[in-house]
């Protein structure tokens, strides 16, 4: 018992030794003398072995803060050489507004929310043409069958008689898809009832303006998203085609614009310049800025052959005093006799070169080319639009 006793005070005094060597070991210990000599210890093996290090000086703790950066010594600059100033981008082309003639001739878009979106389209269109004015008129939500929402013959009335337009471009029917209320009584869509009072109500629209003398195009319905809507728009065209020859106007047909090679209905298509673009919005029924401008490209064509010299771009202002009136519109197939020995038919009263040559309103592309060196500016998105955005200059840094 007492040999257990024994080995176990033994070894409990040797493990507080070595405890003790460990905390000793742990920190320097420091004897100061009167010449203020520091002695420390490294390691434990310091201790056991006896030895110590001397330093004069108390070692300094790490300073906290993060040294000073030293200043860097200053660069030699080599001197500054002239560089070749960089090319200037070139300056976007500004778009000339085309001021309109006193006696321009209108002409009157009226319809529904396509009409609006034609009327766009024509001005577009037309904005380089001194001598023709859009001027359009149209309800969203209006047409030929609700009179009693939007009574478009007595509006069409007011509107020819305010504006005295040289021409009238129609575009109803995609809002007509519904119940008709008649004399006799209410008649439902796509009957023959229906179909008959429809057809009565396009010619007397079509006969208001063609009996004061004015040309009247009536524009087709494009195809739409819905296959229902296709069908009718399909049937409403037929009538629309069939009723124009009745009433003395011209059926425009647009339907090819806006369907693929097997007739379907399309969403992207080539614009007026070949490119890809997207023609309707996401709904299916509206058309988009390109749409509207393509809408307007097949309408443009008989416009300018009926109004002819009016409706183009390079019409020159005529001293009215001396040159036959150009405000009434050429009879196709009809010209007024012209003798030579009566020279006073013509409207002249002067050789060729007796007197200045007429002043243009605008400068020709002849014009521009010859005399200022300036081609006219191509369609925007043709393959041949250089035009690009001017860069803002880059400031030089200079290092001093």
């Amino acid at each position: 018992m007492r040999k257990r006793v024994h080995r176990a005070t033994l070894r409990w005094g040797a493990i507080s030794t070595a405890t003790v060597v460990l905390v000793f070991s742990a920190f320097p210990v420091q004897v100061v003398n009167a010449q203020e000599r520091y002695y420390y210890r490294q390691s434990i093996l310091d201790f056991f072995l006896g030895r110590r290090y001397i330093q004069e000086y108390p070692p300094q703790a790490p300073s906290q803060t993060a040294p000073q950066r030293q200043p860097a010594p200053k660069r030699k600059v080599a001197p500054k050489i002239a560089s070749t100033p960089r090319p200037a981008a070139p300056a976007a082309v500004e778009e000339r507004v085309v001021e309109k003639l006193a006696n321009a001739q209108k002409i009157l878009v009226v319809g529904d929310f396509l009409a609006g979106g034609l009327g766009i389209g024509m001005e577009a269109a037309f904005k380089d043409s001194p001598g023709i004015v859009i001027e359009t008129h149209s309800n969203v939500a209006s047409g030929l069958v609700r009179d009693d929402y939007y009574d478009w013959p007595q509006q069409l009335t007011k509107f020819m008689d305010e504006a005295k337009p040289a021409m009238v471009v129609v575009m109803l029917g995609a809002n007509d898809r519904q119940q008709m209320v008649t004399d006799i009584g209410k008649e439902k869509f796509r009957t023959d009832g229906w179909y008959a009072e429809y057809q009565r109500r396009v010619v007397a629209f079509g006969k208001q303006v063609t009996s004061r003398k004015i040309p009247l195009l009536w524009v087709g319905l494009p195809a739409f998203d819905s296959p229902a809507m296709t069908a009718d728009a399909v049937q409403l065209n037929q009538l629309f085609r069939k009723q124009m020859d009745s009433a003395g106007g011209e059926f425009v047909d647009i339907w090819d614009g806006f369907v693929d090679e097997a007739g379907d209905f399309i969403v992207t298509g080539s614009d007026i310049n070949g490119q890809q673009v997207r023609l309707r919005t996401s709904d299916g029924i509206n058309l988009t800025e390109a749409g509207r401008r393509k809408l307007a490209f097949y309408v443009e064509k008989p416009v300018r052959r009926i109004l002819g010299v009016q409706a183009s771009p390079d019409l020159v202002r005529l001293d009215t005093g001396n040159a036959p009136a150009i405000d009434a519109v050429a009879i196709p197939g009809r010209t007024e006799p012209i003798s030579l020995s009566d020279p006073n038919l013509d409207g002249g009263a002067e050789l060729l070169g007796g007197r200045a040559l007429p002043v243009s309103a605008t400068k020709s592309p002849r014009d521009l080319l010859v005399q200022d060196g300036e081609m006219a500016a191509p369609p925007a998105g043709r393959v041949d639009d250089y035009r690009m955005t001017p860069m803002k200059p880059t400031a030089q840094i200079s290092i001093k």
